[in-house]
């Protein structure tokens, strides 16, 4: 953790780091008054240049979560969610498809080991791009994983292109569903399978209960979203996008899996890779990240990172606890 916040603190310069996240902060801060939808590109991408490196610290080169079940280790939860999604697409080898907001590469290289498919990532940060390079050539899978530095509302690919597409966690940064779903479409061949785990609040969300509503900011807040959708927002946006939905199902709904998708947020075994992930090491974090910005180590406003981070954590284990919220909401859909 200390190497990677000395060498270069995410995709930023060491005087880029404090600049970047006032900024964000900045955005949030004035949301009645100049919607955050407005601004989605330059706040994913300060954000995800802020906090790649905290998350592969804590989380892996996976960026999403999964339903869990007692016995298994945080990465075997997580293939065992990347798998399920790729079980109800039925990829194959030969098949072309596109993961919209590939992250780091976790899932795409997952997915192409397991399927034989080649996959093509869309994301907008180039650092996180250059990491999924390096990963994706130390896999030996660059013939099967391309990237493509692009904004996911505009894709420079050919219409009807692509065999299927999928997004992990990625599209819940767009302004709004139709947006995204739209371009998605635009991209598959008629008949293709679109898959994804959508951030969305549950129908127990009431917009008139005050501590609904601070938590859902603070999701929002915490991870650079405009606005988390409902799950009739997601199908609206769908079918309005001329997909024909097939599936849907929220998979924190405790079928199948025994722990609640928010416990590694929340408790476990302490380590050095757990740290930032869990309840009682995000504030030794915070502490830390603070002392090794008094001593020049970390850049400045590392501290303000990870208090970001810190909020969007205690946001998204409330919303879990209380039902109101969840990022794995899966749904499988055709195009017509």
């Amino acid at each position: 953790m200390l190497e990677t916040m000395n060498a270069r603190t995410a995709g930023l310069g060491r005087d880029e780091v404090k600049p970047a996240i006032d900024a964000y902060q900045e955005a949030y801060d004035r949301k009645e008054t100049e919607p955050v939808a407005k601004q989605y590109q330059t706040l994913s991408r300060h954000f995800y240049d802020l906090v790649t490196d905290f998350y592969e610290i804590g989380w892996g080169r996976s960026f999403h979560f999964a339903a869990l079940q007692h016995g298994e280790t945080h990465e075997e939860s997580i293939k065992r969610q990347e798998s399920y999604l790729s079980d109800r697409m039925s990829l194959r080898p030969g098949m072309r498809v596109v993961d919209i907001g590939c992250g780091v590469g976790g899932p795409m290289r997952y997915l192409a080991q397991i399927t034989g498919a080649h996959i093509t990532g869309i994301n907008i940060d180039a650092y996180q791009l250059e990491k999924a390079q390096r990963y994706n050539r130390e896999a030996g899978l660059e013939d099967r994983c391309e990237l493509i530095e692009a904004d996911f509302l505009d894709m420079p690919m050919s219409d009807a292109s692509f065999d299927a597409a999928y997004s992990f966690e990625a599209t819940c940064h767009a302004p709004d569903k139709r947006s995204v779903y739209s371009e998605i479409a635009r991209v598959l061949k008629p008949g293709s399978l679109f898959a994804c785990y959508e951030w969305c609040t549950t129908p127990s969300y009431d917009a008139d209960n005050p501590e609904h509503r601070r938590i859902k900011c603070g999701i929002e807040r915490g991870n650079a979203l405009s606005h988390l959708a409902s799950f009739d927002e997601v199908h609206v946006g769908l079918e309005q996008s001329g997909f024909e939905v097939l599936e849907a199902r929220d998979r924190a709904d405790g079928v199948g899996s025994e722990l609640p998708w928010y416990t590694p947020l929340e408790g476990g075994e302490l380590s050095l890779t757990s740290l930032p992930r869990r309840r009682y090491g995000r504030p030794i974090v915070n502490a830390i990240t603070g002392l090794l910005e008094l001593v020049r180590i970390a850049p400045k406003g590392t501290r303000q990172v990870s208090s970001v981070l810190n909020l969007g954590a205690d946001a998204l284990v409330a919303g879990g606890k209380l039902g109101i919220f969840t990022p794995i909401y899966f749904v499988v859909a055709r195009k017509r």
